[in-house]
């Protein structure tokens, strides 16, 4: 019984009927209430015109150079993201290491002989304000 319908379906007519208002509608299946005639629809052959390929292409290489363009500033911010969270990383580590140097009353260095030579206050300041200006340099004043 199915098998006979698809045909049916397949020629399925379009229909015109003008309502009670005189508005003109067209459909696919009758109107259950109003007289309505069956509309031969002749449809123009598929062939495609060179202009419409042309724009078509147009279009198309259009929406190509957009993507690969979409692309490029995500694979670029995606970059300069990871670029940032080092930077963060290595700021954290800086700062951590200049509390640290705070903390510690005097530096020295360590001889030939293994021999702790420790150094006056002078280079205990010097120190400590050369790697204060790293992180300056480095992490900015915040």
């Amino acid at each position: 019984m199915l098998i006979l319908l698809i045909p049916l379906s397949a020629n399925a007519g379009v229909y015109k009927w003008v309502d009670a208002n005189g508005q003109t509608h067209f459909g696919d299946r009758p109107p259950a209430k109003a007289a309505s005639s069956e509309v031969k629809v002749h449809s123009a052959p598929a062939s495609v015109d060179a202009g419409a390929r042309e724009r078509h292409q147009k279009m198309t290489d259009f929406l190509d150079q957009q993507q690969e363009e979409r692309e490029a500033r995500q694979a670029a911010n995606a970059k300069a993201e990871e670029k940032a969270e080092k930077q963060a990383e290595l700021c954290r580590k800086l700062r951590a290491r200049l509390k640290f140097l705070a903390s510690v009353s005097t530096f020295y260095n360590i001889n030939d002989q293994g021999e702790r030579i420790y150094v006056n206050e002078a280079e205990n300041t010097r120190i400590r304000e050369d790697f204060r200006e790293k992180v300056r340099s480095t992490c900015g004043n915040d």
